[in-house]
């Protein structure tokens, strides 16, 4: 089972953000995931982790990955092979 970890900024207000963003993971990979976490970090910072690896990062990746490209990126790692409906259209 994979986690994912989302860091967000707390100085800039982001934790509805990042709390939405866990929602739409939990709600299409539930099964898949054994964790999403949402983590507390400064400065600016905005990333979004698969077990250790980066799929995202808001200054690398220009700003807050639109929730399409993010769930493709995740099941792209996790099951490759999986039909994501309406968004793979």
């Amino acid at each position: 089972m994979s986690r994912i970890r989302i860091h967000y900024c707390t100085q800039c207000q982001w934790l509805l953000r990042s709390a939405w963003y866990a929602q739409e993971l939990l709600s299409t990979f539930g099964e898949e995931l054994e964790e999403v976490a949402l983590v507390p970090s400064q400065g600016g910072h905005f990333e979004i982790l698969l077990d250790e690896a980066s799929l995202w990062e808001r200054r690398r990746d220009g700003g807050f990955p639109d929730i399409k490209a993010l769930k493709q990126a995740v099941r792209d790692r996790l099951a490759p092979g999986r039909d994501l409906g309406h968004l793979d259209r």
